[in-house]
């Protein structure tokens, strides 16, 4: 859809998409929001099972406008069996260690998308107010949800002052899956201590950000644009499409050692390895799921031993790699660094001196309507301050604690579990009543 014309932003890019599950009569929509570094296909296994047990809803996931500059050529031919796994891996990957590869993925030098320094939570504001614009025109209920940061997304929207009336004010209920924005504007220090987001520390970010040096994108787990998304949209799809096969990301040289198995494994074996809680290092956190035992015994390729999962390994790598979606995957392979910067300033709709500096509108947390209803999730990476915040937020404008439904499941499900936990699912089991609540 056309949407907000960011500064400085070529006309291309001034667009933001949405993938619809359901049936197209329904009137009732859920905006589901990605997080850090992830696109619309990470929702399409849930929203697929949402819509089979809630009639008369429909589930859009919002696909934001930095995965317009991915190259997702061969990758769509790999999902309709016209290219195989190793030229899939050859095209994004195999390049690097081996120049007899000429036709091959080309990244994006970052002189010349300087303007996509602008694109923090003011443009991504605007591109999901054009997504819930369309939502409101069904007439039907709009229920705003996000995971991660999606969920700070989530109250930067609903808190946002749209000409003296809250986002909220647009919408039915709101949904935190392990994120949300806490009470006060902090941001994380280099020792990862909390530090309060002051004016002066925001122009100090912002500067930073703007040396022609310094790269527009996030760094995934220490893992630099775009290469994080690949590996990850690469790893799902061999393990999807072609799992017993033996893994070529384990044998390239390219992947970093921490997510290499000792023994030689397969691309499904592979795959879980490194997004598995009980092997995935700790700077991966935001990609982790329980996925089951691990690395099968038997040999001499090793497979993968599911048993225990929460998320069967298939149904994640489905998530991760968007089968039968064209131009989309699970990841944004470019995710803006000033989105990250610009959470902190969120702070539960709190009016604060950071937000000036980085025109966040966040500025009505005590105005939301009284009847808006409220879903939080915790799990392993948010916690219980997924919950603190979802009520402080709801106590800033006199919500009654009635409108609100907290699950904390943080010892038990990784920050990817409530997403892809199948066929038993307690986030599911909680949202889909939630949800016949708003219709009610």
């Amino acid at each position: 859809m056309p949407s907000y014309a960011a500064p400085d932003t070529p006309a291309q890019y001034n667009k933001v998409g949405v993938l619809k599950v359901g049936p197209s009569s329904a009137k009732n929509v859920l905006v589901l929001e990605p997080g850090t570094s992830a696109g619309s296909a990470y929702f399409v296994p849930l929203a697929k099972w949402i819509v089979s047990e809630t009639p008369g809803w429909q589930v859009w996931s919002v696909e934001r406008r930095e995965n317009l500059l991915e190259d997702q050529s061969e990758l769509n031919r790999f999902k309709v069996g016209k290219a195989t796994a190793s030229q899939l891996f050859d095209y994004y990957l195999g390049y690097l260690k081996d120049p007899k590869i000429t036709h091959h993925f080309q990244t994006i030098s970052d002189s010349t998308v300087e303007f996509a320094k602008n694109w923090g939570m003011h443009v991504a504001v605007q591109d999901l107010h054009t997504v819930i614009g369309a939502a409101k025109k069904l007439g039907g209920k709009v229920v705003l949800g996000g995971h991660s940061l999606g969920g700070s997304v989530v109250t930067a929207y609903a808190t946002w002052d749209f000409n003296g009336k809250p986002g909220a004010d647009q919408l039915a209920a709101l949904v935190y899956i392990d994120g949300a924005s806490g009470p006060t504007p902090e941001t994380l220090s280099s020792s990862d201590a909390p530090t309060t987001m002051t004016a002066a520390l925001a122009t100090r970010e912002l500067q930073a950000l703007d040396a022609p040096s310094v790269s527009p994108w996030l760094s995934f787990g220490g893992i630099t644009a775009p290469f994080a998304g690949i590996f990850e949209v690469t790893g799902a799809s061999a393990a999807l499409v072609d799992p017993n096969a033996p893994s070529l990301g384990q044998a390239s040289g390219l992947l970093p050692a921490d997510i290499v198995p000792p023994v030689r494994v397969s691309n499904i074996g592979q795959y879980g390895y490194a997004l598995n809680v009980a092997t995935s290092p700790p700077a991966l956190q935001a990609a982790q799921a329980h996925l089951g035992e691990g690395v099968s015994s038997t040999g001499p390729i090793h497979g993968w031993n599911g048993a225990g999962a929460l998320t069967p390994i298939k149904r994640f790598a489905a998530m991760f790699s968007g089968p039968g979606v064209d131009n989309a995957d699970r990841t944004e392979w470019y995710f803006p660094q000033r989105l990250t910067d610009d959470t902190a300033a969120v702070a539960d709709g709190n009016p604060n001196s950071a937000q000036s500096v980085l025109d966040v509108r966040s500025t009505m947390g005590h105005d939301l309507p009284h009847d808006l209803l409220m879903y939080a999730f915790a799990a392993h990476l948010g916690g219980p301050a997924v919950l603190t915040a979802t009520k402080i937020l709801a106590q800033q404008s006199g919500i009654p604690m009635s409108h609100l439904t907290l699950v904390d499941e943080h010892n038990t499900y990784a920050h990817n579990d409530p997403a892809g936990a199948y066929p038993n699912s307690i986030f599911f089991s909680h949202l889909v009543p939630f949800l016949k609540r708003v219709d009610g």
